[in-house]
């Protein structure tokens, strides 16, 4: 052991020994040579398995399914390699070596001094991790939009076919799964790495080397399903059910490539963050004073860490099916594909809440600020949170009323479906009860709160007609239940998210985000939203299917106001990523606390120093407490009024 040594807060820590300058090879490690280094091993592996599974041929033949083994390959080849050119591997690799990081090396990896190019490379600091969850999230939305609007492009020309059948499905599961991946991390992502630590009081995340690791591993993640449409794409929608799953091409290889890495990426992250909220919140802050939003992320992290494993090993499985002949889904060889629908289905629905629960958080942590009141029944929130979370895992066989598999079990998971809208309902009063009766700053993060309300009242009502049997008989299938979970999803996450990113611009950026030009976007992209989706449940009523390119005329109204709805929502989304681009450029300067919040994220200097607080903070209060008297205030009000009279020589 060195005798060298790092002065922290004036505290001498032994460090061990320095071999060469900080950071060592992670110096010469970025995004690029990740790039450079998945594209190249992804070459070889591919090379080598084409050679085994056709020796003499110069090129696999992706169009048919015996290429799967190769394009495996290709995958595999892409996310060792990618992952290796980050320096993902370097940790284990100088553990098993013995030589630890010094305080020097964390500070380099921390990304002291490194400018933008710290953005581009493995590093640890959570602030700078949020910030690329932010960007991956809207590279993600950017993609999944664009399939969307080639999608409503097919179904709103209804006088020609635009695309051949197979594309178009690929399409439609593309875009499935693409929106799904980027409504998981929208709100989880940026405010879960960047607010919670300051949020909790902390200097860093629990795992900080982990919390990098996360979000490479969800970039490596999205390259595969982009590549798997190159190839076929998955033509059965993002559920994928068996035996269809085994009967795809290798495009289905990409998206399960996708599924699994994006699923390790996860748990990672829900450890991480979970671990975090539980051991390292400042002193003082109990459970009774914990802002509103560490609990939604919390829970989205608890949600997301039992039940993607499920959504992971049905893909895990499927791909074994696939490549070593293994039967866990072939009746023939004793498999079953309910296994399947079971498996993906665990997931299927607390995935539902895994999006909306962060973004309602953040919705109740937005309503006492801009209210300037203190949350109505802070306890009911917590119990609405809780209740979805012990909810969530109970319902998910309402996606399975019609495929057959145990009938006898439909009323049971009936019941629990309309249960759970009663935690739900918790969050809607709580919100409603403290906008009652008060009066609002109508900045841009407040209307985000109106048009969430707005939206989940729809979805919510609307779900109450799927989780009936009866009626999802009718409704299963059709156009009816695509409007009702993108209400859900889309009009409860993405809307939240927009407001998210208004509320917390300031203190990632240092900038208020323009509000004129994200007021226009936001409040267009709703307005489209109210004409797209209100036109599908139209549709759906009248009988039109999900996942159909061609249908009768009846429905040709339906669709071509669904499509310029759609088209209204994607040039609003160009305009608020104009707003957020040319704000983070040039945009007003904002103080460190722009909204006067009570919550100790914003009690930090902008922009926020590396480790956070100079000092930990002490919490001896409630998170909102705007408009309570201060106990003090009669005496603060008597000690100025005899400094008045001392001033003016007044006994």
């Amino acid at each position: 052991m060195s005798t060298a040594t790092a002065t922290i807060y004036s505290v001498e820590v032994p460090q061990p020994k320095q071999h060469g300058k900080p950071g060592g090879i992670m110096r010469r490690l970025n995004f690029f040579t990740g790039l450079a280094g998945g594209v190249i091993l992804a070459a070889v592996f591919g090379f080598l398995m084409n050679i085994q599974f056709a020796p003499g041929a110069q090129t696999a033949d992706f169009a048919s399914a015996s290429a799967g083994p190769t394009f495996w390959a290709i995958m595999v080849g892409w996310v060792l390699g990618f992952m290796g050119g980050m320096g993902a591997f370097v940790g284990p690799i100088r553990w098993v070596m013995g030589r630890d990081l010094t305080h020097a090396d964390a500070e380099f990896m921390a990304g002291k001094d490194q400018g933008k190019f710290r953005y581009w490379r493995f590093t640890t600091d959570h602030k700078v991790v949020g910030i690329q969850y932010l960007i991956m999230a809207m590279v993600i939305l950017g993609f999944g939009g664009l399939l969307a609007m080639l999608i409503r492009t097919e179904l709103g020309v209804t006088w020609a076919e635009v695309f051949n059948p197979d594309f178009y499905n690929s399409l439609v599961g593309t875009h499935g799964i693409a929106m799904i991946i980027a409504m998981i991390i929208v709100v989880s992502g940026p405010v879960g790495n960047f607010i919670i630590p300051l949020m909790c009081g902390a200097r860093d995340m629990a795992f900080p080397r982990l919390n990098a690791l996360s979000i490479w591993l969800l970039v490596c993640a999205v390259p595969p399903l982009i590549l798997s449409l190159l190839v076929g794409g998955i033509r059965d929608g993002w559920s994928v059910y068996q035996p269809l799953n085994s009967q795809a091409g290798p495009g289905m290889i990409g998206y399960q490539t996708t599924i699994i890495v994006f699923a390790v990426s996860t748990a990672i992250a829900s450890v991480n963050i979970m671990t975090t909220i539980l051991t390292m919140r400042a002193k003082g802050m109990t459970w009774s004073r914990t802002p509103i939003s560490i609990y939604g992320v919390f829970a989205a992290a608890a949600m997301g860490l039992y039940a993607f494993p499920f959504y992971q090993y049905s893909q895990i499985l499927s791909m074994t099916d696939r490549l070593i002949n293994t039967s866990f889904f072939d009746p023939v060889e004793g498999g079953s594909v309910w296994l399947y629908e079971n498996l993906f289905w665990l997931l299927g629905h607390p995935e539902v809440y895994v999006i909306l629960i962060p973004s309602t958080a953040i919705i109740l942590e937005l309503i006492p600020v801009f209210m300037r009141k203190p949350l109505f029944s802070y306890y009911m929130a917590i119990a609405g949170i809780v209740g979805v979370v012990g909810l969530s895992g109970l319902v998910w066989a309402h996606h399975m009323y019609m495929t057959g598999w145990a009938p006898q079990a439909n009323y049971p998971f009936m019941l629990s479906t309309e249960m759970i809208s009663i935690p739900v309902g918790f969050l809607v009063l709580v919100i409603i009860g403290t906008m009652w009766r008060g009066t609002f700053w109508s900045r841009l993060p407040m209307m985000a709160v109106f048009a969430v309300v707005f939206n989940k009242m729809i979805g919510g009502v609307t779900g109450i007609y799927l989780s009936d049997v009866p009626a999802d008989q009718y409704f299963h299938g059709s156009m009816f239940v695509t409007a009702h979970f993108h209400y859900m999803l889309m009009g409860v996450a993405l809307f939240g998210a927009m407001g998210g990113v208004a509320y917390y611009f300031p203190k990632w950026t240092g900038r208020y985000l323009d509000e004129r030009m994200g007021s226009i976007g936001f409040w267009l992209a709703f307005i489209g939203f109210q004409i797209t989706f209100g036109s599908m449940f139209v549709a759906g009523l009248q009988g039109q299917p999900r996942r159909v390119l061609q249908f009768d005329n009846l429905f040709n109204i339906s669709n071509w106001i669904s499509t310029i709805g759609a088209y209204t929502i994607g040039i609003a989304m160009l305009i608020f990523l104009g707003a957020i681009i040319s704000s983070w450029r040039h945009g007003e300067m904002a103080p460190s606390n722009p909204w006067q919040a009570q919550t100790l994220d914003w009690q930090t200097a902008t922009p926020v120093p590396l480790d956070n607080f100079p000092v930990l903070p002490v919490v001896k209060g409630l998170p909102y407490d705007y408009g309570v008297p201060d106990p003090l205030a009669p005496e603060k009000v008597e000690a100025r009024l005899r400094e008045e009279y001392e001033k003016a020589g007044t006994p």
